[in-house]
């Protein structure tokens, strides 16, 4: 069950990157961006459409409702701070960019926030 959880996360986060990135989002972008073959897409958004936390329209443009915004928000900050904490202390940024995309589901808030407010304090005006 956790994987599955995780692979939401994956998706959602990818989505919100995606739209940054160009603006709007079809399945296809997901599968090449995830490197995913289209059937895995097609199911996954289906998933995720069923769950709440996406929309598509009638041009296949996906979008994310409130609630798929917050886990994709949360689990994108996560990413980014980790990536930078682990460059910080010396990892090449794919690296810590691998990393992080698996740490950033594992770790709990309370720890979250500590990393967070460390780096805020002693790193966070370096950048």
């Amino acid at each position: 069950m956790k994987k599955s959880h995780e692979s939401a996360e994956d998706y959602l986060e990818n989505i919100l990157i995606l739209r940054e990135r160009n603006g709007n989002v079809r399945s296809i972008d997901i599968v090449n961006e995830m490197n995913y073959s289209k059937p895995s897409i097609s199911i996954a958004m289906k998933k995720l459409r069923t769950e709440g936390f996406v929309e598509m329209d009638l041009n296949g443009y996906i979008t994310l409702t409130e609630r798929g915004e917050e886990i994709a928000q949360r689990i994108y900050s996560r990413h980014k701070l980790l990536e930078k904490v682990l460059m910080a202390i010396g990892v090449d940024q794919e690296t810590a960019s691998e990393e992080a995309c698996r740490i950033e589901h594992d770790i709990n808030d309370d720890t979250y926030d500590k990393i967070n407010a460390f780096y805020q304090k002693h790193l966070g005006s370096s950048n």
